[in-house]
């Protein structure tokens, strides 16, 4: 029995970890406990008020090794030498206009992070230090869920086949305009649907936000065959919203969830912490 008590969040998925303190050490065993949660759950959620950046990267290690986020000093955000180089703030927060942190403002559509990348991250952690009064929430999708979801035609049409993902999401915004465009960004491709190194279930691996398109299909079919399965993925049944408060630590596996953002209050204040663990590599079908 896991030393720790675990209380499901929704029916969709996620965990909240219960008599866990995330900055005290971790024996290997309670470790081994976690990451199985992790593996069950996709979301996992600790209350942890006053975490410091130094216990969260400690307990962070507990899920995987932490990558560092090289960074070319022209596009760092204004504070950026005041946190460790594993660490990205998540903030609107401007100091002489300009922001101390990156993804600063408004809504976000359902995206993996780092899916643009040859090796993307298998997980993130997002530390919550300041909230607004109202929005800001974090949507988390069950893409295990919704591969299982998929007509049998649509997973015959999927089988074998490939899709594009670029970073340059303001640029490409949902595939409208993309033209020429879309040989102007960096990106990767990876299978429409993987096979998750831990649990060995299917799920999809194509989101809203960062999506070009399926190899080797016209645009056309591609574009619709895009839709059909983010309609799918973002089913209301499969996703669980987070409303944040102070404290919240939140840890979730990239590679079998997609996960958004709601818009918040301009004039109020956001600021979260994150770090990201990195994978072997995305599996192929």
């Amino acid at each position: 029995m896991p030393s720790f008590e675990i209380r499901r969040l929704s029916d969709a998925l996620g965990a909240e970890i219960i008599g866990l303190d995330p900055d005290a050490p971790i024996d290997a065993a309670t470790a081994a406990d976690l990451r199985q949660a992790w593996t069950d759950h996709i979301v996992l959620l600790l209350r942890a008020p006053d975490l410091s950046e130094g216990d969260q990267l400690t307990f962070a290690a507990c899920f995987g090794d932490v990558g560092i986020r090289p960074r070319p000093a022209a596009e760092r955000p204004e504070d950026a030498g005041a946190v460790h180089p594993a660490m990205m703030l998540i903030s609107n927060i401007r100091v002489d206009g300009k922001p101390i942190g990156s993804l600063p403002d408004g809504e976000m559509y359902f995206h993996h992070d780092t899916i643009f990348k040859p090796q993307p991250n298998r997980g993130t952690m997002l530390y919550a230090i300041e909230i607004p009064s109202a929005g800001g929430n974090t949507r988390f999708a069950n893409l295990y869920k919704a591969y299982d979801a998929l007509p049998e035609r649509i997973k015959l049409r999927i089988a074998g086949r490939n899709a594009h993902h670029v970073y340059d999401y303001v640029v490409y915004n949902s595939r409208e305009g993309k033209g020429d465009l879309a040989t102007t960004v960096d990106g990767h491709a990876h299978p429409v649907a993987i096979t998750h190194p831990e649990s060995g279930r299917k799920a999809l691996y194509v989101d809203r936000l960062m999506t070009m398109g399926i190899e080797g299909l016209p645009e056309h079919e591609s574009d619709e065959l895009l839709d059909a399965l983010f309609e799918i993925a973002e089913c209301e049944e499969f996703v669980y919203e987070h409303a944040w408060t102070p404290g919240d630590l939140l840890i979730w596996d990239n590679l079998c969830s997609a996960h958004a953002r709601t818009d918040f209050p301009a004039g109020e204040r956001r600021l979260l912490r994150r770090c990201q663990m990195a994978s072997e590599g995305v599996p192929v079908e």
